[in-house]
């Protein structure tokens, strides 16, 4: 599945840029704070409004502090999956049971440096597994190819029936990178310049799901 990023959309024109995408799987919308990332993006407010207007269902990434509090009101907005960093929470269960409660799927996000292992057992109660591919922060970076082996884990890990989760990477996803997070065991894609900076975006997911699905049989 491919989830275009809204933080490589024109922020003036944001339910134009929804519409642009409509031919993706999700949307990702990045939520930063400013604390628990140096970036500062969009709320709860603007998310609200975007979900009003998005042709397909919004997955929310929220890159905060204080996720505890913060993240079921986007479940209770109408996102399709809210994700929070293991790294901003104390209980990461009890945040994915509100989450849930809400109405949305509940994801847990890992920075490059966070170990997989640290997180297995309570990844059962979530359902998407999101690996940071880049340091969170800011769009535009380079591919961390070094965290593929927890990308190989986790499918490992789904295939064997010990999770049952989506496997998403986001970070550096374009046509040079998809193959290999795809081969690795991932089957959600985030991308950002590579959809939003192509000429013909639905072109531009077509190819991307096209190579990622050759990959995955290859």
């Amino acid at each position: 599945m491919i989830a275009p990023s809204l933080l490589s959309a024109d922020f003036a024109r944001l339910a134009e840029e929804t519409q642009r995408v409509a031919d993706a799987d999700w949307l990702h919308v990045d939520v930063m704070d400013a604390h628990f990332v140096p970036n500062l993006t969009l709320g709860l407010p603007v998310v609200q409004a975007i979900q009003a207007v998005s042709p397909i269902p919004l997955d929310c990434h929220l890159m905060i502090d204080n996720p505890e509090r913060w993240a079921p009101g986007y479940a209770e907005i109408g996102a399709y999956n809210v994700t929070v960093h293991a790294e901003a929470c104390t209980e990461p269960r009890a945040v994915a049971r509100d989450i849930r409660a809400a109405g949305a799927l509940a994801g847990l996000a890992v920075k490059p440096g966070t170990p997989l292992e640290d997180y297995i057992d309570v990844l059962t109660d979530f359902d998407t597994l999101l690996v940071m591919t880049v340091e969170p922060g800011f769009g535009g970076q380079s591919f961390i190819a070094d965290v593929l082996p927890k990308v190989r884990k986790a499918r490992e890990l789904v295939d064997t029936g010990h999770l049952k989760l989506f496997v998403e990477v986001d970070g550096g996803i374009n046509a040079d990178t998809i193959e290999q997070a795809a081969a690795a065991g991932a089957d959600v894609f985030v991308a950002g310049s590579a959809v939003y900076g192509a000429e013909d975006p639905a072109k531009a997911i077509a190819a991307l799901r096209a190579q990622a699905a050759a990959a995955m049989s290859g």
